[in-house]
């Protein structure tokens, strides 16, 4: 069987950003299937890669920008 197409929403030109424990985190875009977020992260303002990131891990207010109601 083929894997399903998951959608997602894209966040990229938003331009939404948030930082925890020294590292900026920007946001891509958004699976509201599975709940979670692709964001790229910076240490330093030095990109270090992409990562998958949980709805439920964002500070309140970016989760208010990226609800998906």
């Amino acid at each position: 069987m083929a894997k399903k197409k998951q959608k997602s929403i894209e966040l990229k030109n938003q331009n939404i950003t948030f930082s925890i424990e020294n590292r900026d985190f920007e946001v891509i875009r958004f699976y509201p299937s599975k709940m979670t977020l692709d964001v790229m992260i910076f240490e330093d303002n030095i990109k270090q890669g992409m990562q998958e990131f949980p709805f439920a891990h964002l500070p309140r207010n970016i989760k208010k920008l990226v609800s998906p109601n």
